[in-house]
């Protein structure tokens, strides 16, 4: 997280090197993002993205440590904040034509959810 301070009933979650550009990650983030813990798995679900899938785990993971910590209910619990950062880029070639190598460029995303009651 960008060096900001949760407070008492803010908790945090965060999955780092995930395989999957942050812009990808990002557009589904805002749709979850103030929304209760139980709707916000509701889209998840039922999204068309492969970035849903990271992520239903960060999100859980999040309301677990809430749970964990406080005894928090999960009913009562809501997505605060939800962001994904740029992770390193994986560079690989693959063989082109006439002996050329080409650049691919693999993205990696920290993605970063804190839920609060």
């Amino acid at each position: 997280m960008s060096k900001t301070l949760l407070q008492d009933n803010e908790f945090l979650a965060v999955s780092k090197y995930v395989r999957m550009g942050p812009n990808k990650v990002r557009r589904v983030l805002r749709q979850i993002t103030g929304k209760s813990y139980a709707e916000a798995l509701l889209l998840l679900e039922f999204l068309p993205y492969a970035s849903c899938e990271p992520i239903i785990k960060v999100l859980r993971s999040a309301v677990a440590n809430a749970k964990d910590r406080s005894g928090a209910d999960e009913s009562k619990l809501i997505v605060k904040q939800a962001f994904a950062n740029q992770g390193p880029v994986m560079k690989r070639f693959r063989p082109r034509a006439q002996g050329r190598a080409y650049r691919i460029l693999k993205p990696t995303s920290h993605i970063t959810i804190v839920v609060a009651k």
